[in-house]
């Protein structure tokens, strides 16, 4: 007990030290947030929140009245005081965005909470909290500020490691934590300076901003390729490797396919039947297969590797696949979310092997009408491996290896996707960035893949299983639950934002219906292509649409428009799509429906990680991006300016899409101040303005990779001295 009462008096000793005012209106806020019905004077207050001393007493009373002036309290009777009617407190998620500043979402409000980061007070991304409310204004956002942090979703923190002799730091990967990371010389598990290295949060007292923290992993030095891929991924807590045991467990799977399964199965090994995927892959797990019909039409078979044959609920493997939920894509390599010997082995769809798939079987007219649909178990023998490439070059030649059965499935793929869009889909072609790099990992080019017209076939078959497979349990009169991939309609608001940007370069947006908005933004997408502006417009346009993600409940899919949609055609690398295959197997033998609860969770950690895999994918880009530019610093380019914001312009560079930052500290010619309603920042004397989508010249001033980001400075035509 004693110690318990010494703990007490260090404590209040702490509050009468340093006492600050921005913290002491948190505190005060906080404690009435708890008791909102209460009035209290300044000598509770100081009571309770252990501060004394007759200094510090009068100052709470300053506080207390500065409070009220700012309308976040009231004074019920004179000397007491009471947070105001009109606010109230929510607990919610935290969410930043690229600005730092954040949104606090909760079930009880439809909008969501802007949070400034002044306001965050050491909250961060993914937090849980505890947010004062204040009064909402008229045409205005609601507003708050975080009174307490409940739960904090960081545990481990990826960055530099910055040693000096007698202490040492971390500073984050993470541009959203914006805190070093306090780390005492015990603490660095012979870790050294420069290190990249992942740190475990030990303390993070109440008031500090800074937490302390120790090595727990060293990944390496900075700017080694292995390094860098391997940090991107423990920031997001993925992956980078396969356990042992489980590779073990996996190469006891058999490989032979046994007579007794052969007759459980339609046998497809006599038709013609290929696979069309990139040039690097190596998990092929969707085939088509091509067959005249006497009638005239076509039997087009979508054949999918039969995953969940080999991988069955509960086991070591199936929990591994579970935690990753997917393959993560970076620019040198695939971390797979099964084993190799599964992936790319016993699973994998390569020629001349037999292999078990789960098919959907369309008998289609040559104007693309479905007359019969088909989903079983099934055996296939893939004739050949095509990469886009050598698939398009046999089309565009119209000879070669199966050309009458590529040119066949490409006509039904041009009409599938015409009519796609007449329905109301939205076509989103962004450019894609990959890496020409050496046998160290160093980016020797950048390159913009293009989409062919095969990657467009392949795309519109797997949609139209996809599809098919979704509306059939979907379109059952007593409803089961199942996995659907859904896209929610856009926001009015980012629409209405969205025209009004686009109308800066001359185009426009019908937002009458669903259909218009479609129709409209699919002229806008062809009219930019292949304009400077193209990236831009593509990247806001993705911007405004809502994501897509798992769950149960079917509400559509707006981007594709689709009443019915789901992800049946990747079990190698999405383990959603091998909860499809076991439900859609167990209900086509009878059986009930399943535990909507248990597939809703499993839906909403499978959109979270689809998320973090996508994070990691664009940091490696980012990464390599900026990797690749520094070797030009001092260098002139062409851009476009890509953001604005009040600390300065985002420009990306046209010859090879990476962003850069001009800081508006650097524009030394002229005070310039944001206009966010127009996207611009204006120069306060000279009102000469840069506003998003102008072309500008910049010079590459500096690389930060551990920020994944480059400075640029702007270029006047007059600077430019010819040669």
């Amino acid at each position: 007990m004693k110690k318990n009462k010494k703990d007490r008096k260090d404590k209040k000793q702490k509050h009468t030290k340093g006492l600050k005012k921005k913290v002491l209106r948190h505190d005060i806020i906080k404690l009435m947030t708890y008791q909102p019905a209460k009035p209290l004077n300044y000598k509770q207050v100081a009571a309770k929140l252990g501060i004394n001393g007759e200094h510090n007493r009068k100052m709470i009373l300053h506080v207390l009245n500065e409070l009220t002036s700012m309308g976040k309290l009231i004074e019920v009777e004179k000397g007491k005081f009471k947070l105001k009617n009109k606010g109230q407190y929510i607990v919610g998620i935290v969410e930043q965005n690229t600005k730092g500043d954040a949104f606090v979402y909760s079930g009880k409000h439809n909008e969501a909470i802007h949070i400034t980061t002044k306001n965050l007070h050491t909250a961060l991304d993914g937090d849980k909290v505890m947010v004062y409310m204040y009064a909402k204004r008229k045409n205005a956002p609601l507003e708050g500020e975080v009174i307490e942090i409940l739960e904090r979703k960081v545990k481990y923190i990826v960055g530099k490691l910055i040693v000096s002799r007698n202490f040492a730091f971390l500073e984050p990967l993470d541009f959203k934590i914006p805190y070093d990371i306090f780390i005492s010389t015990k603490d660095l598990n012979k870790a050294k300076n420069g290190d990249i290295v992942k740190c475990e949060i030990i303390d993070w007292p109440q008031r500090s901003k800074n937490p302390v923290g120790r090595v727990v992993e060293i990944f390496g030095q900075q700017g080694e390729h292995e390094t860098e891929m391997h940090a991107i991924l423990a920031q997001y807590e993925l992956p980078y490797g396969y356990p042992e045991e489980l590779i073990e467990e996996a190469e006891k799977i058999p490989d032979d396919i046994s007579g007794e399964e052969i007759k459980k199965r339609i046998d497809f090994r006599n038709k013609i039947t290929f696979t069309i995927d990139p040039e690097d892959a190596k998990d092929f797990d969707d085939a088509l297969s091509v067959e005249k019909l006497d009638n005239g039409n076509y039997e087009i078979g979508v054949h999918i590797a039969d995953v969940t044959h080999y991988i069955k609920p509960g086991t070591p493997l199936d929990k591994e696949a579970v935690n990753r939920a997917t393959s993560v894509y970076l620019v040198d390599r695939v971390v797979p979310m099964l084993p190799e010997r599964l992936s790319n082995g016993i699973c994998s769809l390569r020629p001349n092997e037999e292999k078990l798939t789960y098919s959907a079987i369309f008998e289609i007219t040559p104007q693309a009408k479905i007359k019969n649909f088909e989903i079983a178990k099934t055996i296939i023998k893939s004739n050949k491996r095509f990469t886009y490439a050598n698939a398009q070059e046999i089309l565009d030649k119209g000879e070669g290896e199966f050309y009458e059965e590529l040119n066949i499935l490409n006509n039904l793929a041009k009409i599938l996707r015409k009519e796609r869009f007449k329905h109301g889909a939205v076509n989103f072609d962004k450019t894609e960035v990959k890496f020409k790099i050496d046998e160290n990992g160093k980016p020797l080019e950048i390159i913009f893949k293009e989409s062919l017209e095969t990657n467009k076939l392949i795309e519109e078959f797997m949609l139209l299983a996809n599809r098919n497979v979704a509306e059939y349990i979907g379109k059952q009169k007593i409803p089961k639950t199942f996995v659907y991939r859904v896209h929610d309609k856009p926001d009015p608001d980012k629409l209405q934002k969205f025209k009004v940007f686009i109308k800066k370069f001359g185009y426009d947006l019908d937002l009458r219906d669903n259909k218009t908005i479609s129709k409209s933004l699919n002229n806008v997408m062809h009219e930019v292509k292949g304009k400077v502006i193209q990236n831009l417009v593509e990247t806001i346009a993705v911007r405004t649409m809502a994501k897509a993600v798992y769950t149960t409940d079917n509400i559509g899919h707006y981007g594709l428009a689709f009443e019915y949609y789901t992800h049946f055609t990747s079990p190698i690398r999405r383990y959603p799509d091998m909860m499809v295959h076991r439900l859609l197997f167990d209900y086509m033998n009878g059986g009930k429906s399943k535990s909507k609860k248990k597939y809703e969770s499993l839906c909403k950690h499978s959109s979270k990680m689809e998320e973090m895999a996508t994070r990691a994918e664009r940091d490696s880009i980012k990464y390599k991006q900026v990797e690749y530019m520094q070797e030009h610093i001092g260098e002139i380019f062409d851009g476009v300016i890509s953001g604005v914001a009040e600390w300065g312009i985002y420009v990306e560079l046209e010859q090879t899409k990476t962003e850069g930052l001009v800081p508006i500290r650097d524009l030394t010619d002229d005070f310039y101040y944001f206009d966010e309603e127009n996207y611009r920042i204006v120069g306060r004397n000279s009102k000469k303005q840069y506003q998003l989508g102008d072309k500008v010249k910049v010079e590459i001033i500096k690389a930060n990779l551990i920020r994944k980001q480059l400075d640029f400075a702007l270029v006047e035509e007059d600077d430019l001295i010819e040669e």
